[in-house]
């Protein structure tokens, strides 16, 4: 099995996590900014040959568009050009950046360490991942 890649698009910073390639574990990698989004995802694709990329999107639990889903919508189309062939998922990301500040907290990470580094981006994503795991 290949390892599934999972990403919290972001207007700014994008969260980025794999899975192992079994599937079975979700694990964190980094925080991008956004526009190198397409530079990481290429050399990562050609190196670790996922073939599907969840994507968190918004709004599954409320009606309508949020501000993000454009941008997310946006950034799948790019990917799915760019490597059609790669099978592109959307998942449910409500409140996975809340729930990943809560575990960084837990952990005893500083307020100002999960804003520099981004970590709750990466976290987020990793969320996303283990919700699509779950599915399958």
């Amino acid at each position: 099995m290949a390892k599934v890649l999972a990403l919290d698009i972001g207007g700014k910073r994008t969260g980025i996590a794999e899975s192992d390639p079994l599937q079975m574990m979700a694990f964190p990698l980094k925080t991008v900014a956004t526009t190198e989004l397409m530079e990481i995802l290429e050399n990562y694709i050609s190196s670790e040959k996922p073939r599907t990329v969840v994507i968190g999107k918004p709004a599954m639990l409320r009606k309508g568009p949020t501000d993000s889903t454009e941008i997310i919508e946006m950034w799948a189309k790019k990917i799915h050009l760019r490597w059609p062939l790669l099978e592109i998922i959307f998942v449910d990301e409500d409140f996975t950046s809340q729930e990943a500040a809560q575990m960084l907290i837990r952990g005893g990470m500083r307020k100002s360490k999960r804003k520099e580094k981004g970590a709750v981006d990466k976290v987020a994503a990793s969320l996303i991942l283990e919700r699509y795991l779950a599915m399958h």
